[in-house]
């Protein structure tokens, strides 16, 4: 199986600036190449550029541009335009299936912050020993860089990227390990079912707040961004020392909600594995919940549109993006396979209509949005925890019915 570690590093001043340098010339490979595929379609034989041949160019360009593109790794040049070929394979993949295609953009300095070396040893080395307050990275280009470490790094490392996340860097590795062994059987099954007013609840009638980290720091993060908005938009290089200033204050917050959501994801799936054999949840369209509302235009008066709970449908999105549900699901799942254990996930609609006592399935059985009531054979309880019953008696049914 493949794990991925992730580091903090502490480059020195010459070496930020050289990491900086990295990022902005890998930015200037990657905008070179998606021009030269426009400009190739645009053209009247419509060519197709692809990835062999620009990747065939390399060898000239760094040539023409010693002083930017030469003293790169080769191979992390040739990951910068794998990563816009497989930008365009999933452009033309939305188109075929109907999404919002999503033509590849053009990429910013400060959005372009990550640099992938496809192996161990070919323009950057991983040499470290598990506790070693000396363990460091050597980037081609950059020097051996010290590297927090905090916990050792299993298995053979097979890919090293560098990324910037604010003013800090990390190192970024993937190791191919194998399969650990699994935990000690509990013989424990349980369902969840995710919510905005509690996170989280189970099929035993437990519950876990939902923490609301992005509520919390609203207020923060609303002066931040209102000291930033003051600032006129310039370029990044034009800056001032309060407009650069502000806008670190702002990613600092954001990162700091980030890291809160992660840290709650994985205390709780780790709860959930450690005791339970078997996990059901719902499957749930993230993406279609959290979609913005469409205009309703007014058929009797032209331009004018009709009120369409755009307001209320934003705070809900808002809700469904603060409580992390999409990195908690894939949390649990990673660790559930590290464990050997079982997570399945069933399909959402009615499990908080159905009863589990008789069956019956009716929209007036939830009159609010925390009581079940059933109106066939009376049957009370939390609605939450109705619907986290009933994931779990469809998980059950749907492990059953899966071939040994």
């Amino acid at each position: 199986m493949i794990r991925a570690y992730k580091f903090l590093i502490r480059p020195t001043v010459g070496q930020q600036q050289a990491l900086s340098e990295m990022l902005r010339d890998h930015c200037s490979l990657y905008n070179a190449a998606l021009q030269e595929r426009r400009d190739a379609y645009r053209h009247p034989s419509k060519t197709t550029v692809r990835y062999g041949q620009q990747s065939a160019q390399l060898k000239d360009i760094r040539a023409f541009d010693p002083e930017r593109q030469g003293r790169w790794s080769f191979s992390s040049q040739q990951a910068t335009l794998r990563r816009l070929d497989k930008a365009f394979a999933a452009f033309f993949r939305r188109i075929k299936n109907g999404d919002k295609p999503g033509y590849p953009r053009f990429r910013g300095v400060k959005w372009f912050d990550t640099v992938e070396f496809p192996k161990d040893g070919d323009g950057v080395r991983w040499d470290a020993t598990p506790h070693d307050p000396q363990t460091r990275v050597r980037f081609q280009g950059v020097g051996h860089v010290k590297v927090n470490q905090h916990r050792p790094v299993a298995g053979k490392v097979k890919t090293v990227s560098v990324k910037r996340e604010g003013k800090r860097w990390y190192v970024i590795l993937t190791a191919e390990q194998e399969q650990p062994e699994p935990l000690p059987a509990t013989g424990s099954v349980i369902g969840i079912d995710l919510g905005i007013a509690n996170f989280l609840a189970d099929s035993n009638g437990e519950f876990v707040p939902n923490p609301r980290h992005g509520r919390t720091a609203a207020a923060k993060l609303e002066s931040a961004q209102q000291a930033l908005s003051r600032f006129p938009r310039v370029r990044r290089d034009k800056r001032t020392g309060n407009h650069q200033r502000a806008v670190e204050k702002v990613a600092k917050l954001h990162g700091k909600v980030r890291r809160q959501r992660l840290d709650h994801a994985h205390k709780t799936t780790l709860t959930l594995v450690r005791e339970h054999d078997f996990i059901a949840h719902e499957d749930l369209e993230i993406r279609n919940m959290s979609r913005s509302v469409a205009p309703k235009p007014d058929p009797e008066t032209p331009g004018v549109f009709l009120p369409n709970g755009a307001a209320a449908k934003t705070g809900l999105n808002r809700s469904i993006m603060d409580a992390g549900w999409g990195v908690f699901l894939t949390i649990l799942t990673s660790k559930a396979e590290s464990a050997g254990r079982v997570v399945v996930a069933v399909d959402p609609r009615n499990t908080s209509r159905t009863c589990p006592s008789c069956g019956h399935t009716a929209k007036e059985n939830r009159p609010t949005q925390e009581t079940f009531h059933c109106v066939s054979c009376g049957h009370r309880a939390h609605a939450d925890t109705v619907g986290a019953i009933n994931v779990l008696r469809a998980g059950l049914a749907r492990r059953e019915a899966q071939p040994a």
